[in-house]
Parts: structure tokens; sequence; C-alpha cells
């Protein structure tokens, strides 16, 4: 059987909602029921089998990994480290859990969870970590650009172009 992950179109190191939330948009598209010819609902049929033996391992998999106790706080500069490597992987909810750990915060966490929070389009807090990096570093010119660069993006999601472009995104991750 295929890497079940992959399988299920996410990378390594899934967490159990990001796994749930793949199988219930895989199961929608290839549900039996979907189809009225009998080749293609037999198809389906097949590709529902595996999928389901995909969800089973991956989940399966994802129990046996060592918890972190979200309790535990991490060094500033570890979260850091932690929420880029989840980053590079595609994982921004998760790198701000990680960032969120931290027990102190430096100018280059607030950028990074700048970052983050400009990945997920929360632009308005992006800016917002953006500023606070700037107020603890003001010559640091990445931290500024940062800034800058959420603002403009919220302001442009404000404007009616913005509306409509983030409708038509949510309309395109529900398929």
């Amino acid at each position: 059987m295929p890497d079940a992950l992959a399988m299920l179109g996410l990378k390594e190191g899934a967490s159990e909602e990001e796994i749930r939330k793949a199988y219930r948009r895989l199961a929608r598209k290839w549900h039996p029921d979907q189809f009225q010819d009998e080749k293609q609902r037999e198809d389906a049929t097949r590709h529902m089998v595996a999928l389901n033996h995909a969800y089973e391992e991956a989940l399966e998999q994802a129990s046996r990994r060592p918890k972190v106790s979200m309790l535990m706080p991490l060094d500033c500069d570890e979260a850091v480290k932690i929420s880029r490597s989840l980053m590079k992987q595609g994982y921004p909810a998760s790198a701000l859990q990680q960032l969120l750990r931290a027990s102190t915060r430096s100018a280059d966490w607030y950028a990074e969870q700048g970052r983050v929070l400009m990945e997920m389009a929360q632009y308005q807090s992006a800016e917002q970590s953006y500023r606070e990096a700037v107020r603890m570093d003001p010559n640091n010119i990445t931290y500024r650009a940062g800034a800058l660069d959420a603002l403009v993006a919220y302001r442009n999601s404000r404007s009616i172009t913005g509306r409509i472009r983030s409708l038509m995104q949510m309309h395109k991750n529900r398929r």
C-alpha cells in the first residue's frame, strides 16, 4: 500500500486534525454515492477502501508519535526554530502553536509570528507582531519590511476586490 500520508495528500508529521480534515475532503470527493455510472461507482468504492485504510494507518502513525506537552515551555530560540521548520513543511497552524510555547519573546520571535500569521492570512495580527518586533529592534529593516507588507496585505484584504478574492479562495478550499 502506498504511504498513507501521501495518499491523503499530506506531509510527514501531519497532526491528527490535519489527517481527519484531509480524509473528510477526499471522502466527499470519492464516496461511491457521488457516481451514477456502475463502473465509476466500483472504482470509487475501491478508492474509498484504500482511503479508509490510509486514514486508519495515518492516524495510527500520528498517535505513536511522542506527544510534546503543550504545557511545557520552550526556549524562545527553540520555538522559533521549530516554527520555521513547520513552516517549511507547510504547517502554519502548528508553527503558531509551537511559537506560543516560548517562555520569553524576542524581536525575532515576534517577526516569526508575523510571518506565520501572514501565511494564515491574518494580516492585521501579523502587522501587530511585526510592529512589536520593530519596537524591540528599530534598526532591523527586515522587520520593518514585514510590517509594511502586512499593512498593505491587510488594506488590500479589506477592499472589495480583496474580499471577493478571499471568498473565491474559501470556495476553492472547500472542494
